[in-house]
């Protein structure tokens, strides 16, 4: 499984001098303790660590240059306990480039009504000092996530715990790396894309590799390895041979296991943690990836077909948002338009990601009818039911753009006895016509990546870090 490094938050609280050492003093105890209980929540994905107590615009400066060196360091979280004058925070704000959210929050959920007097009032000033702050990332553009109430709630810890998730996938996607066998699908638009604005906005390489490197991989691979697979198969998923004579179909399970490897071995040489292939361009392979290509996507990998790199992409940076939970490439391919039972069937010929199936999934052999080769093995399965997002990004020429819409998911209601693929229905929550319509008309392609952990307001929050347009098709 593809694993991603052990990242940490920094904490930083704002204060000033105009009230002594003693009421400073109580920040930080203030301060420390609630980052000690939010790491005991149990909901924090990465740990929260107190850094500063900063009053001036040097320390506030230097805290942030701090941040943005430290590969460790995926974010900074801020509050103002008490009033903070937002000056002092116009240099360090501008230079920090790691994804900060104000905690708009108080240490007491209550005001003691029978004890409070104006040393309270003097120490507990967020109400005023957290819209100071604000004011000034607004003017700045910072773009930064609020989460606002108190931070024992349940909820607000839930928020919190999700935009860390969201620092951690944007400061991830400058190390996604993909590799594309082959080019884009020959004569087919919304697969191209500016690869050099693309690196520069999301921080994604995207390099070409000739298919016959990838054949001099295959051809490296030794027995053995694709004897232990094929055995350690077994125990994950139901072999189904079919109409298949043995022989048959065991050549064509293990060819794929030759190809899981090649591209396996391929791939992580170069760092590369999403690719792509194209069925137009199998050039000494005797199969389109199949089963090789869900094997690696339940790794963590990220892929599209079609050689798509954009949705490869974001496959893996969703992935990393994600934990690898329910997150998958996606295609939009055939439509149920009786009234009252409107839906899109989506799936991608071979490679839909197994994380989604709702039971376990059969591996079969069966004609592709595209590409002219081998009959490929595959993973077939039912998808799940529940709330998901499903969405894509686009190159406009001017811009990228984000489009999305949330989707209610379901298995299949009929048995499709001839149509041996993975499959996924679903429909847009405010109905197939108007959301494909929307869809369509805004410019999203066919290709998708559709999540059901990922939360609409993640989404949101990581094109905004991005500074990407996000179309939320409601």
């Amino acid at each position: 499984m593809l694993k991603v490094p052990d990242y940490e938050f920094w904490f930083v609280v704002g204060s000033q001098h105009l009230y002594g050492e003693d009421i400073l003093a109580e920040v930080r105890s203030d301060t420390e303790d609630i980052v000690k209980k939010l790491n005991e929540s149990g909901k924090m994905p990465y740990p929260i660590r107190f850094k500063t107590v900063v009053t001036t615009a040097d320390e506030i400066t230097a805290v942030m240059k701090e941040a943005n060196f430290n590969d460790k360091v995926a974010g900074v979280m801020t509050w103002m306990h008490t009033y903070s004058p937002a000056k002092n925070w116009i240099r360090g704000t501008k230079l920090l480039q790691k994804p900060p959210m104000h905690l708009a929050t108080q240490y007491l959920d209550h005001i003691p009504y029978d004890s409070i007097d104006f040393d309270y009032m003097n120490l507990n000033q967020s109400a005023h000092g957290d819209r100071e702050y604000g004011y000034i990332n607004a003017r700045l553009q910072k773009h930064n996530k609020v989460v606002y109430g108190h931070w024992a709630d349940p909820e607000v810890q839930s928020e919190i715990a999700d935009w860390e998730d969201v620092a951690v996938a944007y400061n991830e996607s400058f190390n996604i790396k993909v590799a594309r066998f082959g080019d884009t699908m020959r004569n087919v638009a919304v697969t191209e894309g500016d690869k050099v604005q693309g690196q520069i906005q999301f921080g994604w390489t995207v390099d070409y590799w000739p298919v016959g490197n990838l054949v001099e991989e295959m051809d490296k691979v030794s027995e053995q390895d694709i004897d232990a697979k094929y055995e350690a198969l077994k125990s994950q998923y139901t072999f189904v041979q079919g109409h298949n004579d043995p022989a048959k179909y065991e050549h064509s399970v293990r060819y794929q296991l030759r190809e899981y490897f090649g591209i396996k071995a391929l791939l992580d040489k170069g760092g590369y943690t999403a690719f792509s292939t194209n069925f137009e361009d199998l050039f000494g392979m005797e199969q389109l990836p199949g089963l090789a290509v869900q094997l690696l996507m339940a790794e963590g990998y990220g892929f599209a077909g079609e050689g798509d790199w954009k949705t490869a992409a974001l496959d893996r940076l969703l992935k990393i948002m994600t934990n690898n939970d329910r997150t998958v490439f996606m295609e939009d391919y055939t439509l149920e338009l009786t009234k009252g039972n409107e839906a899109i069937l989506g799936s991608h010929m071979l490679e839909v990601d197994p994380t989604i199936a709702s039971g376990t999934p059969r591996i079969e052999v069966h004609p592709l009818g595209i590409g002219g080769k081998d009959d490929p093995a595959r993973l077939v399965f039912d998808g799940i039911d529940g709330d998901a997002m499903d969405v894509t990004i686009s190159d406009f020429g001017t811009e990228f753009r984000m489009i999305g819409y949330g989707v209610n998911a379901h298995k299949p209601t009929k048995p499709t006895p001839h149509l041996p693929i993975a499959k996924q229905y679903w429909t847009p929550k405010m109905g197939l016509k108007e959301g494909a319509t929307k869809w369509i008309q805004n410019g999203g392609g066919h290709h998708t990546v559709l999540t059901f952990t990922a939360s609409e307001q993640q989404i949101q929050d990581l094109a905004t870090l991005f500074q990407l347009p996000f179309i939320d098709i409601k």
